[in-house]
């Protein structure tokens, strides 16, 4: 039992009063009286609270919530006492949600129920449970109030957020990917793979005209061709401890997440097939996902995945991948570049560019740009503005032995890197490179 700031105020006043009945003996048995009076009727709500029946509590919450967004989550009550409950609900959702609208308060008639609701806001990925909520009830006096731990526990998951997903399907549908920022290569005749026959038009290139079909038809036609299909992406995922630093709400490692989900979902809509090997840590391999399935497939295997102080062994790494994936694939190698990582990180690509084609994607951290772009007034800022100059031209030179040696690359910020992997992925599968 709890006792109430009513109560408080009422022993304050009855304390004042004894200072009274101190000085004035015949106030003395007044107070006495209204002590034993109020002793009385916090006992009598003791029982009366003790004796109560608890009402039915439900929590209503989908089996997943996405990470960073605010999801509603339901609470259901149900009165089993003849009276009236006033009561609040003490909801408690993992240390890893924010929560905004608790706690809930409500007067429960008999034989009510209701339904409230507030939100959390996923801060973490991964398995989470909810506590069974604490119940706080008000005596019909106002005096105490009884708080009992009370409801079911239930465990939910945390999703990368899938905002970005469902944006690029609804715009697909419309034939508006464009609005995304995808850009969609405007050409002709440059596909691998040959798709029907159509009349000549102005800007066809000369072979891409069948002389045949033109003779039988008496009528210049030309192929028009598409894109292969049934090509592969094998996404390298370092999860080591570069990838743990901060930009905004997400750290790197949740950006590409997001970008891999995201890739995923074009490449198979374009009928290719993913697989997605980890690194610098948990060593996690998700053998070829294709089809509609393959999304659902993917997001099961790595919507847990977290990072860890481990270094990241590109060597290791690309051995692994190699004696795994012997198909020739579109390595996309996601990870943090530092300068220092020059001589392995040649190496591990030079291992992978023998069967497959690399694209090495390095995010660049914002704290970087926010300092070289700050003004130099003072001698520790031009330390800094310096530092940040010298890091990023070392960073540079890592970019153009990579580049030097044929290895395909994306230096871009973590909140622009899902697009700019898109686009990128787009531009390799047209250009025929695979």
């Amino acid at each position: 039992m709890i006792a109430t700031s009513r109560l408080f105020w009422l022993l304050g006043g009855l304390s004042a009063w004894g200072l009274v009945a101190g000085i004035f003996s015949l106030a003395l048995p007044i107070w006495i009286g209204a002590l034993v009076i109020l002793m009385l009727f916090v006992a009598a709500e003791c029982v009366w609270l003790g004796r109560c029946e608890l009402p039915d509590v439900a929590r209503e919450l989908p089996d997943s919530v996405a990470l960073g967004v605010w999801s509603d989550v339901v609470v259901r009550l149900r009165s089993n006492h003849s009276q009236t409950l006033k009561m609040q609900v003490f909801d408690k959702p993992p240390s890893t949600c924010r929560t905004r609208g608790l706690p809930l308060s409500v007067a429960l008639d008999p034989e009510m129920r209701v339904r409230l609701s507030y939100q959390i806001h996923a801060t973490r990925r991964g398995r989470a449970a909810f506590s069974p909520p604490d119940i706080r009830i008000l005596g019909p006096l106002g005096l105490m109030t009884r708080q009992v731990e009370h409801g079911p526990a239930q465990a939910f998951r945390v999703l990368p957020n899938f905002k970005a997903v469902s944006r690029f399907v609804l715009l697909a549908a419309a034939n508006r990917v464009g609005n995304l920022g995808v850009r969609r290569l405007r050409r002709r005749g440059s596909g691998m793979e040959f798709s029907h026959l159509r009349d000549y038009r102005e800007g066809d290139l000369g072979r891409q005209i069948d002389w045949k079909a033109s003779a039988r038809r008496n009528k210049i036609t030309a192929r028009e061709y598409e894109d292969e299909r049934n090509q592969q992406i094998v996404f390298m995922l370092d999860c080591g401890r570069r990838m743990r630093a901060q930009d905004g709400d997400l750290s790197h490692f949740d950006h590409c997440l997001n970008a891999t989900l995201l890739l995923t979902h074009v490449a198979l809509k374009q009928g290719d097939s993913a697989a997605l090997s980890t690194f610098g840590g948990p060593q996690l391999w998700v053998p070829r996902q294709k089809g509609p399935a393959g999304m659902t497939a993917m997001l099961e295997k790595i919507y847990d995945l977290e990072t860890t102080t481990a270094p990241s062994d590109y060597s290791l790494a690309a051995r692994r991948l190699s004696a795994l994936q012997r198909r020739r694939s579109l390595v996309v190698l996601l990870s943090n570049l530092y300068d220092q990582d020059n001589d392995e990180l040649l190496g591990a690509v030079a291992l992978l560019r023998q069967r497959h084609v690399v694209l090495v994607v390095s995010l660049r951290e914002a704290v970087v740009d926010q300092s070289i772009a700050q003004p130099v007034d003072d001698f520790d800022a031009a330390l800094q503005v310096a530092s940040g100059h010298q890091y990023l031209a070392n960073r540079e030179r890592t970019h153009q032995a990579l580049s030097a040696r044929g290895v395909l690359l994306l230096d871009t910020r973590p909140d622009e890197l899902s697009v700019e992997l898109v686009n990128k992925y787009l531009a390799i599968k047209g250009s025929g490179l695979l």
